[in-house]
Protein backbone atom coordinates (compact mmCIF):
# COMPACT_ATOMS: atom_id res chain seq x y z
CA UNK A 1 0.00 0.00 0.00
CA UNK A 2 1.30 3.44 -0.90
CA UNK A 3 2.09 6.11 1.67
CA UNK A 4 -0.02 9.32 1.73
CA UNK A 5 2.51 11.78 1.07
CA UNK A 6 2.31 14.49 4.42
CA UNK A 7 0.84 17.08 1.87
CA UNK A 8 -2.46 15.07 1.48
CA UNK A 9 -2.26 14.57 4.93
CA UNK A 10 -2.46 18.16 5.51
CA UNK A 11 -4.80 18.72 3.07
CA UNK A 12 -7.65 17.16 4.85
CA UNK A 13 -6.94 19.35 7.92
CA UNK A 14 -9.61 22.13 8.93
CA UNK A 15 -8.33 25.50 7.65
CA UNK A 16 -9.85 28.52 8.81
CA UNK A 17 -11.95 31.38 6.35
CA UNK A 18 -9.26 33.58 3.59
CA UNK A 19 -9.74 37.17 4.38
CA UNK A 20 -12.12 36.67 7.57
CA UNK A 21 -10.15 39.40 10.31
CA UNK A 22 -9.80 37.34 13.36
CA UNK A 23 -8.65 39.32 16.65
CA UNK A 24 -6.40 37.46 18.64
CA UNK A 25 -7.92 36.38 22.44
CA UNK A 26 -4.80 36.90 24.80
CA UNK A 27 -3.65 34.88 27.71
CA UNK A 28 -4.24 31.39 25.72
CA UNK A 29 -2.32 29.39 23.73
CA UNK A 30 -2.29 28.97 19.84
CA UNK A 31 -4.08 25.82 20.39
CA UNK A 32 -7.05 26.88 22.44
CA UNK A 33 -7.03 29.72 19.33
CA UNK A 34 -8.04 26.99 17.01
CA UNK A 35 -10.49 24.96 18.75
CA UNK A 36 -12.20 28.54 19.65
CA UNK A 37 -11.83 30.08 15.92
CA UNK A 38 -13.11 25.99 14.53
CA UNK A 39 -16.21 26.33 17.25
CA UNK A 40 -17.16 29.95 15.70
CA UNK A 41 -17.09 29.17 12.65
CA UNK A 42 -19.52 25.86 13.27
CA UNK A 43 -21.72 27.16 15.85
CA UNK A 44 -21.24 31.17 16.03
CA UNK A 45 -19.82 33.78 13.91
CA UNK A 46 -16.33 34.96 13.84
CA UNK A 47 -14.74 36.47 17.10
CA UNK A 48 -17.80 35.95 18.95
CA UNK A 49 -15.87 34.45 21.92
CA UNK A 50 -13.47 37.72 21.31
CA UNK A 51 -16.17 40.00 21.87
CA UNK A 52 -18.05 38.33 24.71
CA UNK A 53 -14.72 38.54 26.85
CA UNK A 54 -14.02 41.90 25.73
CA UNK A 55 -17.64 42.68 26.91
CA UNK A 56 -17.26 41.09 30.37
CA UNK A 57 -13.61 42.53 31.19
CA UNK A 58 -14.98 45.75 29.94
CA UNK A 59 -17.30 46.22 32.78
CA UNK A 60 -14.87 44.73 35.28
CA UNK A 61 -12.42 47.71 34.33
CA UNK A 62 -14.70 50.04 36.03
CA UNK A 63 -13.25 52.07 38.90
CA UNK A 64 -14.31 51.36 42.39
CA UNK A 65 -15.26 48.12 45.11
CA UNK A 66 -18.84 47.53 43.25
CA UNK A 67 -19.82 48.17 39.57
CA UNK A 68 -21.88 50.71 38.36
CA UNK A 69 -24.27 51.20 35.19
CA UNK A 70 -27.83 50.45 34.62
CA UNK A 71 -28.55 46.91 35.38
CA UNK A 72 -30.73 46.84 32.27
CA UNK A 73 -29.14 48.06 29.01
CA UNK A 74 -30.29 46.25 26.37
CA UNK A 75 -30.39 42.43 24.95
CA UNK A 76 -27.16 42.00 24.42
CA UNK A 77 -25.08 44.51 25.40
CA UNK A 78 -25.49 43.21 29.34
CA UNK A 79 -22.69 41.62 30.70
CA UNK A 80 -24.19 38.36 31.74
CA UNK A 81 -25.62 37.90 28.20
CA UNK A 82 -21.51 38.43 27.32
CA UNK A 83 -20.90 35.21 30.70
CA UNK A 84 -24.09 33.63 28.81
CA UNK A 85 -22.15 32.99 25.53
CA UNK A 86 -18.68 32.15 27.41
CA UNK A 87 -20.92 29.38 29.35
CA UNK A 88 -22.42 27.93 26.47
CA UNK A 89 -19.00 27.57 24.72
CA UNK A 90 -17.18 26.45 27.04
CA UNK A 91 -18.93 22.63 27.20
CA UNK A 92 -17.77 22.45 23.04
CA UNK A 93 -14.30 23.29 23.86
CA UNK A 94 -11.82 20.25 23.66
CA UNK A 95 -10.46 19.55 27.24
CA UNK A 96 -7.05 21.22 26.88
CA UNK A 97 -8.62 24.34 25.45
CA UNK A 98 -11.74 24.53 27.98
CA UNK A 99 -9.15 24.37 30.88
CA UNK A 100 -7.28 27.41 29.07
CA UNK A 101 -10.18 29.74 28.53
CA UNK A 102 -11.54 28.55 31.53
CA UNK A 103 -9.00 29.87 33.81
CA UNK A 104 -9.41 33.30 32.07
CA UNK A 105 -13.17 32.94 32.63
CA UNK A 106 -12.93 32.02 35.86
CA UNK A 107 -10.33 34.88 36.59
CA UNK A 108 -12.71 37.05 35.99
CA UNK A 109 -15.75 35.78 37.58
CA UNK A 110 -14.29 35.69 40.57
CA UNK A 111 -13.79 39.89 40.10
CA UNK A 112 -17.45 39.78 38.87
CA UNK A 113 -18.65 38.01 41.81
CA UNK A 114 -16.39 39.96 43.90
CA UNK A 115 -17.92 43.54 43.17
CA UNK A 116 -21.35 42.19 42.71
CA UNK A 117 -23.82 41.63 45.36
CA UNK A 118 -26.43 39.10 45.70
CA UNK A 119 -30.32 40.11 44.89
CA UNK A 120 -32.09 40.49 47.34
CA UNK A 121 -35.54 39.39 46.72
CA UNK A 122 -36.29 35.14 46.32
CA UNK A 123 -35.28 33.63 43.19
CA UNK A 124 -37.93 33.42 40.87
CA UNK A 125 -38.35 29.83 38.89
CA UNK A 126 -37.89 30.79 35.75
CA UNK A 127 -34.19 32.16 36.92
CA UNK A 128 -33.24 29.04 38.42
CA UNK A 129 -31.90 27.68 35.31
CA UNK A 130 -30.05 30.44 34.65
CA UNK A 131 -26.31 31.37 35.30
CA UNK A 132 -25.24 32.48 39.04
CA UNK A 133 -24.08 35.83 37.19
CA UNK A 134 -27.66 36.78 36.52
CA UNK A 135 -28.97 36.48 40.12
CA UNK A 136 -25.57 38.91 41.24
CA UNK A 137 -26.78 43.17 40.88
CA UNK A 138 -24.90 45.77 40.01
CA UNK A 139 -24.99 48.84 42.30
CA UNK A 140 -26.01 52.10 40.39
Amino acid sequence: MPRRRPKALRAANWRPSEGVPVRRIRGVTALTRVAVRRLEERHYHVNAVHRALAGYVAVLRQPGRYLSGPQHLSPGIEPEDDRDLLAEVLPRLPAAARADLGRIVDRLDREYHRRTVPVPWPVRDWERGAGWWWRRLRER
